[in-house]
């Protein structure tokens, strides 16, 4: 995936900062952080963290996904591939597909499943609207069928997750209003809360954390009062606290971070292993590594890095490459944060190795590299290899 050198979110929010003809002083004093913070981020001696990005976008009145730019090395493709899912999701009532033969539905449903797993994205862009379209004219055609709307449901939890991956924050707002519309139909109030949880991502995309937050409580409530047996509740309810995790560190609020985390440890121990459920995926392992990012976003790097110390020597069993990859992106990043420069480094590899494409183009490990890449790093060669490949470098 290589080509021309794209742009980071540093140098996007130095470039829009200077085409509205404001000073950094003035920036910095709207972002809430210090001149030398904002000019180092500009050029690379820090990364732009996700409150970062938040704090710029609502600054200059942009969005997040502006400040991220577009990371891809061949656009080409994704382009014409999302437009046809834009299509699809757009026909939501009027599929183009025909209803196919059950065991054929059902492969592809696995399928997409697995690669959102597996974090491939581009293959699982190629087969996500026909199957869409064949999973719809099936609930269709079988009327209040619950569990043919379950499947739609978890179809567009897939969509979702390309949308978001490939910084499509419209397609994204679009794919969760049609998952709602699934769910709805379904009847079970786990596709309703696994829908919310998709929902609160937009927020947590935009930077808008406390609203990402409120729906996640609602979520949480409406889902505690009509919980029933099983493994199901406890993934759902547990993945809404995890979500709720993400959010509330990134707003840099501690005790409704503590609290979120207490409770999805809480229903952790009622699981023996980590379950992937509406593509939700939750367990001790799962949970584990959202505290040890929550650390990150709440400035306590050396706490991050001494959790992840025995989660490297012994990784949790069970979880899928795409919580596996965004394990080690985080790492890289607390690493980093404590002047390991080396660590950081060798804690990306593995994540361009279990999830190639997420790390590729993952807004954090794209900051992660650029840093590493401007402190007189450019003459080492595994380095120089991954910054090609997200398009850091030529």
């Amino acid at each position: 995936m290589e080509s021309s050198r794209k742009p980071t979110a540093g140098e996007n929010i130095a470039v829009l900062r200077k085409a509205r003809g404001i000073g950094q002083a003035r920036l910095a004093r709207r972002m809430g952080i210090t001149v030398s913070y904002l000019s180092k981020v500009e050029i690379g001696l820090r990364p732009a963290t996700p409150t970062v990005v938040a704090a710029a976008a609502e600054a200059l009145h942009v969005t997040t996904a502006r400040i991220h730019g577009q990371p891809f090395a061949d656009p080409s493709e994704q382009a014409d591939l999302l437009n046809e899912l834009r299509g699809a999701v757009r026909r939501h009532t009027l599929p183009k597909e025909d209803t196919p033969a059950r065991s054929e539905l059902a492969q592809g449903l696995q399928q997409a499943a697995q690669l959102r797993a597996d974090t491939k994205y581009l293959e699982l862009l190629r087969i996500l609207p026909r199957l869409l379209g064949q999973a719809t004219a099936t609930a269709l055609d079988a009327g209040g069928d619950a569990v043919a709307w379950g499947q739609v449901s978890d179809l567009y939890g897939c969509a979702y997750a390309v949308a978001h991956r490939l910084a499509q924050p419209d397609l994204a707002d679009m794919v969760v209003s049609r998952q709602q519309w699934a769910a709805q139909r379904t009847w079970n109030p786990a596709a309703d809360a696994a829908a919310a949880w998709n929902e609160a991502g937009t927020y947590q995309s935009a930077g808008q954390y406390d609203d990402g937050l409120a729906i996640v409580e609602r979520a949480i409530s409406h889902y505690g009062r009509s919980r029933s047996d099983g493994p199901e509740p406890v993934v759902v309810l547990g993945s809404l606290h995890l979500r709720g995790v993400v959010l509330a560190s990134r707003h840099r609020d501690k005790e409704a971070t503590k609290a979120h985390l207490r409770y999805a440890k809480d229903l952790a121990l009622q699981l023996p292993d980590d379950r992937l459920l509406h593509n939700l995926t939750f367990g001790e392992g799962n949970t584990a590594l959202y505290e040890l990012a929550a650390h990150i976003e709440l400035d306590q790097p050396d706490e991050a890095v001494r959790m992840a110390a025995p989660l490297v020597t012994a990784p949790p069993t069970g979880l899928k490459p795409n919580r596996v990859g965004r394990f080690y992106i985080d790492l890289a990043r607390a690493r980093l944060a404590t002047k390991d420069l080396d660590g950081a480094e060798e804690a990306l590899k593995p994540a361009f190795t279990v999830s190639p494409q997420m790390a590729e183009i993952h807004p954090m490990s794209r900051e992660v590299l650029r840093v590493l890449f401007v402190l007189h790093q450019r003459s080492r060669p595994d380095l120089m290899a991954m910054a090609k490949r997200t398009g850091l470098a030529s």
